[in-house]
């Protein structure tokens, strides 16, 4: 084969490494290369943060307690599929309707893309899209060498942050400053309760502070976790194993908080945030781990309660996260970069809960 041929066979293919049977060993397979239509544009992929919605799709199913398993192929979701929407990439090639960017740009690569036609999409809302065509989901995503965006729209320039940081804003980012957005405002003071302190609530704890809040109690039930929480910036934390947890989140918080955001929400958790709430206070759910929640529903009224689900976050949060972490005013959540190649063993210590932050996969390209 001639370096020529060799050259141009490259060009026509991709390589990813991809779920090809659910629950397996990420295998590196060879795609073609995917040739950007209308106002679609080309990357090739940089970074790529490593996400807990990962495994759900690995695994190929959602836990949705009483509702039973939710099969990914019910989603529509086709194997094989390469995993990853924590996004950074390196435009190459734009379609012919596209613009805004220009080859050899760096760019977040915003993943919950829509249908693009629907009122919530017209609305810049893409993650409410009724049918979704999110990267890494429902296309192929950052564990390949390169990705297609929707449009420009949905690519934002880094600019000062570092890269491997810079992708984890594309949904662990988005997806705690949303759900902050939904609690605020509040008195710099008042206590806000993040239940889980993984990758997204390191990543909230960072947000609530740039934002100027100094009332922020995490809840864990690994002790380096809420290690990590305090050195991220938390004010307190609370053992999440503990017997009566509403009890101890309202004695952390000094009394009932107005504002908890659950980043895990599984049925213990829920219940003892929804026990813990002050009057009028918010539950704000964002978190996959399945369960259920049983209420005495007198108490939504008479205490006046709102629960409220949040859903990663539109294109505009990404754009205002980028914007309000520029010059290093959002403290960087602990970041460790592996190569793009070792995605499966990425996968792995995610699942087996031994990371603390996030894990980013760095590409060739990088």
């Amino acid at each position: 084969m001639t370096d020529a041929t060799q050259q141009g066979n490259r060009q026509s293919s991709m390589r990813a490494w991809a779920v090809v049977q659910n629950g397996a060993p990420l295998a590196e397979i060879e795609l073609p290369m995917p040739e950007p239509q209308g106002t679609e544009i080309l990357l090739e992929v940089t970074h790529c943060g490593v996400c807990h919605s990962d495994l759900h799709i690995w695994d190929g199913y959602y836990d949705l307690g009483s509702a039973g398993r939710y099969e990914i192929v019910q989603r529509g979701i086709a194997l094989p599929l390469a995993l990853g929407h924590e996004i950074v990439g390196r435009v190459v090639k734009l379609g012919p309707a596209a613009s805004g960017v220009k080859p050899g740009d760096i760019r977040i690569v915003y993943p919950w893309a829509g249908c693009g036609e629907c009122a919530h999409c017209l609305a810049g809302e893409d993650n409410l899209c009724p049918k979704p065509r999110s990267l890494g989901i429902y296309r192929n995503g950052g564990f390949a060498t390169h990705v297609i965006a929707a449009e420009a729209q949905h690519l934002v320039d880094p600019g000062d942050i570092d890269p491997a940081l810079a992708a984890t804003y594309a949904c662990s980012g988005i997806t705690v400053f949303a759900a902050i957005r939904k609690v605020m405002p509040l008195a710099p003071d008042q206590p806000v309760v993040l239940i889980g302190a993984g990758g997204l609530g390191l990543s909230a704890i960072s947000v609530l502070k740039v934002l100027g809040h100094r009332a922020i109690v995490s809840v864990d039930t690994s002790a380096t976790k809420r290690d990590a929480a305090i050195q991220a910036g938390a004010t307190a934390t609370v053992d999440g194993a503990a017997d009566r947890l509403d009890k101890a989140i309202v004695a952390a918080c000094g009394g009932p908080p107005v504002a908890i955001i659950d980043l895990v929400n599984g049925s213990g958790t829920a219940r003892a945030a929804h026990a813990a709430l002050a009057k009028g206070g918010k539950l704000v759910m964002v978190g996959l781990f399945g369960g259920e929640l049983t209420l005495p529903l007198p108490f939504m009224p008479m205490r006046a309660l709102t629960i409220q689900g949040s859903f990663v976050g539109s294109p505009g949060d990404l754009r205002d996260l980028v914007e309000l972490a520029q010059g290093g005013a959002l403290p960087p959540l602990p970041i460790e970069t592996v190569p793009q190649h070792d995605a499966d063993a990425a996968l792995h210590r995610l699942k087996n809960g031994e990371v603390t932050g996030r894990l980013v996969l760095v590409a060739g390209a990088a």
